[in-house]
């Protein structure tokens, strides 16, 4: 059986308030986006790695492999206008049957046992999509004045990976974009697939701002 993994790693990054997107900016020794490709590559699977970036991030990308001597390797397919046609270019460029784990390029502490997890989990369900329960009380904005609280316990915040059958994405992935769409699993959800959540994990978090990339650097020591 393949394995597969789509590092998803086109996005611009604003929120982090640089003018490097945040997939490259340095996390201890080298690029955020070396330690996820890493991640992946450094665990029994060993998946092969297909990483989507902006077009215009390709050029920038070999200058940093170069740079930091960074040989895993990997495939490098141009990103589209959304996430969902970033995802869509990279299933493309999949010739045989097998396993996609699609990962956000900005979450570089992914462990290898949830890698692990989320591969065997796809084989035996279908797909797999990590989550976490929130720690905090939620409440819902119903307007600028008024708000009321949910109970967190029918809640979970979702992560990547989301590992599934090659063939449930192919499928999905025959839609066309709608704004909803706003992870796989909903791509997959909506073509009539069952999604089966999986346990994540708290350091599995998506460097957003600038905060997360200081408490990455402090874990990963």
């Amino acid at each position: 059986m393949k394995y597969y993994a789509i590092i998803v790693g086109a996005g611009s990054g604003k929120r982090m308030q640089t003018n490097v997107a945040k997939q490259f900016l340095l996390l201890k020794d080298k690029p955020v986006l070396m330690h996820t490709i890493s991640a992946f590559y450094n665990t029994p699977v060993k998946p092969e790695i297909i990483l989507v970036l902006n077009p215009d991030a390709h050029a920038y990308w070999n200058e940093l492999c170069s740079q930091f001597n960074f040989d895993i390797p990997h495939l490098l397919v141009n990103g589209g206008e959304q996430r969902f046609h970033s995802v869509r270019n990279g299933l493309m460029a999949i010739k045989e049957d097998g396993f996609v784990a699609i990962h956000d390029a900005v979450r570089p502490l992914t462990s290898a046992k949830l890698i692990v997890k989320s591969y065997s989990s796809a084989e035996e369900n279908g797909n797999a999509i990590t989550s976490i329960k929130p720690s905090d009380s939620v409440r819902r904005v119903i307007s600028e004045t008024n708000s009321e609280v949910v109970n967190r316990d029918e809640l979970v915040l979702i992560q990547t990976p989301q590992t599934f059958q090659l063939e449930q994405l192919t499928i999905a992935y025959q839609q066309h974009y709608q704004a909803s769409f706003t992870d796989d699993a909903s791509v997959v959800e909506k073509a009539g697939f069952r999604i089966n959540l999986i346990e994540g994990e708290r350091n599995n978090f998506k460097i957003t701002y600038p905060e997360d990339l200081e408490l990455a650097s402090l874990l990963i020591k």
